[in-house]
């Protein structure tokens, strides 16, 4: 069998940087004291908080850390989506594994090639996730919903051309509470020049994420 050069569209991945800021406040501030008598257990009562001060409680959130997430998806899975590749997966490196953690496998088997990320995003609130999941899928117009997975999901197929080769990719982002789990999963003929299915990208993919959905509601 004959080596074949990887398009560089494959072969030259980025490692995303999360970076998280927070802002926080404190109010304070007390009532006129009514009457001089009063005065000191008005000062003890009120002190450095109003009553009606708004509280610097925050909620809880459903998860505080990214999964394993070479550990996310069956081995059957991946041998499925992967023909030829490691189980074990390679983690890329991440600035903070405690908010962001991605697994990848890749293989080239005969003249067909298959790469798949399994990615985990963690947010400080609920409210920021879906706003996170919002923008991804104003990103990636012109795929749908996947229905029964997270608390919302959707998935995209997309084909592009390089140097006469064929790739077509399938990306799903699912929203968990205050997580984002993120799958893209692509292939390459390199006999043909042509691309997979959309259908078989797709449903692998929507395959991929329905189990790194359930590893992170589960624990990892």
């Amino acid at each position: 069998m004959r080596s074949l050069p990887l398009p560089l569209a494959l072969t030259a991945r980025l490692t995303p940087v999360v970076v998280l800021a927070c802002a926080g406040w404190a109010l304070s501030s007390g009532p006129e004291p009514t009457a001089p008598a009063a005065q000191g257990k008005e000062a003890d009562r009120t002190g450095t908080r109003s009553p009606s001060a708004p509280s610097s409680t925050t909620a809880p959130k459903t998860y505080t850390a990214a999964p394993a997430p070479c550990d996310s998806l069956a081995q059957k899975t991946i041998t499925s989506l992967v023909p030829g590749a490691r189980t074990a997966g390679k983690e890329i490196t991440s600035t903070d594994k405690s908010v962001r953690r991605t697994c990848s496998w890749n293989a080239l088997k005969g003249y067909d090639y298959r790469w798949l990320d399994v990615s985990f995003e963690i947010s400080d609130s609920d409210d920021k996730a879906l706003k996170q999941y919002e923008a991804r899928v104003r990103e990636k117009s012109g795929g749908g919903a996947v229905p029964g997975t997270g608390d919302a999901a959707y998935s995209v197929v997309n084909l592009t051309t390089e140097d006469d080769q064929k790739t077509r990719e399938a990306t799903v982002i699912v929203r968990a509470s205050n997580a984002l789990v993120v799958v893209t999963y692509n292939g390459s003929d390199f006999e043909s020049k042509e691309a997979p299915s959309s259908d078989e990208m797709n449903k692998g993919a929507i395959k991929a994420a329905k189990e790194a959905a359930a590893a992170l509601e589960g624990g990892g």
